[in-house]
């Protein structure tokens, strides 16, 4: 009688540990590379984390696709920028990041900033974002009007680590300027403030329109914008992958005429490891309609993520997951087009 109620206690504990590892998720760790803590990239980290984070007792997760998966958490972690972001992920140090798409072109080709440690062939995509223009700022005193006359002048082209110093050294190379500016590597807000002290000439930077410290900047009556148009933008459009030419409208910065200039998008991208469901259940959450206003609330630039623009200009592969989302919800797209037709 002892050996059997012995036999039965035990039964029922492992009956009540199974049920509980079963009613409790697995905590899945995932992490998202961003930027600096003033910049675009980590408030628009913090709100895709939020979004696709599933702890449990969290109501909005309660509607179908609304968060990631089961146990999810995603937290968003400041860095130098695109470049170690790249790094990060193809590295395992990171799960996922953001990236300029001209920085990723470069990643998956082993060339540029990557010649030295070759193609970087973990990198896939799971979106592309928003665009984000690149900016030569000069201070207004300076007598800087073109690209050409950064010609023996003080310019800081961005840290290291960041995408701004990919693109400011494509463009400088595309203008033959290269060798004729006394470079410096500054990140954006001290060399802002540089720039303001009459301690530097110009600067490059990279970012969603507005850019708050561009602003600061302009209506203080301190800087102008220099325009990338000619030869040079020509070239950079023919010859590198991840640039479109745009321009700033006029006034989106006080005092400033409509401007010619380029611009890259920032992309989501994710180690190709990373397993199916979590990236399908990540872009599903991503783009679902009831996160639209949480999303749009980190940064202006976030308003302009779009389901409708989420694979365009591509440098890296899609994840087969993300890829698996999109087609599924466009062939949901044409069964309901269809449906309406009839």
């Amino acid at each position: 009688m002892l050996i059997a109620a012995l036999g039965a206690m035990v039964l029922v504990g492992f009956i009540s540990v199974s049920g509980t590892a079963q009613d409790v998720a697995p905590r899945l760790s995932f992490v998202i590379a961003t930027g600096p803590s003033g910049g675009t990239y980590f408030p628009v980290g913090e709100a895709i984390a939020a979004i696709v984070s599933h702890p449990p007792g969290v109501d909005r997760c309660e509607a179908q696709g609304a968060c990631g998966p089961v146990g999810l958490i995603a937290s968003a972690r400041t860095s130098s920028g695109a470049v170690a972001n790249v790094r990060d992920v193809n590295t395992d140090r990171a799960d996922s990041g953001l990236a300029q798409s001209d920085v990723v072109a470069e990643a998956v080709s082993g060339k540029g900033t990557f010649r030295s440690i070759g193609p970087q062939t973990r990198i896939r995509t799971i979106a592309t974002l928003f665009p984000e223009d690149v900016l030569v700022i000069a201070a207004r005193s300076s007598g800087i009007r073109t690209l050409l006359d950064l010609k023996g002048k003080r310019v800081s082209i961005g840290a290291p680590g960041s995408g701004t110093l990919v693109a400011a050294r494509a463009v400088l190379d595309a203008a033959r300027l290269t060798a004729r500016v006394r470079i410096s590597n500054e990140p954006a807000d001290a060399a802002g403030q540089r720039l303001a002290e009459g301690k530097l000439d110009a600067f490059f930077f990279v970012g969603g329109a507005p850019v708050p410290l561009v602003q600061n900047l302009a209506s203080r009556g301190l800087a102008v914008l220099v325009p990338i148009d000619g030869t040079a933008r020509r070239k950079l459009l023919a010859q590198t992958r991840g640039f479109v030419e745009t321009s700033i409208p006029a006034g989106q910065y006080a005092g400033q005429a409509r401007i010619e200039t380029l611009a890259t998008h920032a992309v989501f991208i994710v180690n190709a490891s990373v397993p199916a469901d979590i990236v399908f259940g990540i872009t599903r959450s991503l783009f679902n309609p009831a996160n639209r206003q949480m999303l749009a609330a980190s940064h202006p630039s976030a308003g302009a993520i779009r389901l409708e623009t989420a694979t365009s200009g591509l440098t890296a592969p899609l994840h087969p997951a993300a890829a698996r989302f999109y087609a599924e919800t466009a062939g949901t797209a044409a069964r309901a087009e269809a449906k309406n037709i009839r």
